[in-house]
């Protein structure tokens, strides 16, 4: 069974993407998109976006939407990446680029800095701590870069890496989402964060 989700801003606005009926898979709802997206506003246009556990796609669909120059999702289940792919044909994305692999498999892979990293890992199974280690101490993020974690509405968000600092935080039901920033590798060591 397939489900949809619209588009809130940007080129594609008010188009539909599809969806798989996955385990787990929790599409980050309109509302909390718009808020996030509120939040980065001029940080999207023409910014590398990662797109890490991208389930239904719409928040990096959602990036490339509104301007990203290249949005890299990636994946592990088959008939989820099939509909991102199918999505990225439907709308001519040429921008996006789909990766069906294990997330700590892609980040302990040669890195690439991106200025903009979604993080919305399946709930319950530890994956928050790893994931943001593995993207810190790889080089996936670009001086600066903003990381957007959705999590269990009461998990501590007591495992980040040195240098994170906290932006923004809301809730929503039982869903916490927060905008995170990398500070600079030299703000980092000068001020004794690595």
């Amino acid at each position: 069974m397939s489900n949809q989700i619209r588009i809130i801003g940007g080129e594609w606005r008010s188009r539909q993407i599809v969806f798989d009926d996955a385990p787990g898979l929790r599409p980050t709802p309109s509302r909390v998109r718009e808020t996030l997206f509120n939040w980065l506003q001029a940080d999207v246009l023409n910014s590398r976006c990662l797109d890490l556990y991208a389930g239904s796609g719409a928040l990096g669909v959602e990036a490339a939407s509104r301007g990203a120059k290249h949005v890299v999702q990636v994946e592990n289940n088959p008939a989820s990446c099939q509909k991102l792919r199918e999505n990225i044909a439907k709308l001519a994305a040429t921008q996006i680029q789909v990766v069906q692999q294990d997330v700590g498999q892609f980040l302990n892979a040669p890195a690439q800095p991106f200025d903009l990293v979604f993080l919305d890992p399946p709930f319950g199974q530890g994956l928050i701590g790893q994931t943001c280690r593995l993207l810190d101490a790889q080089g996936w993020l670009a001086d600066y870069a903003k990381i957007y974690l959705e999590c269990e509405r009461k998990r501590p968000l007591d495992d980040l890496p040195a240098g994170w600092r906290l932006l923004k935080a809301k809730t929503a039901g039982e869903v916490s989402y927060h905008l995170l920033q990398k500070q600079s590798d030299t703000f980092a060591a000068a001020n004794g964060l690595k």
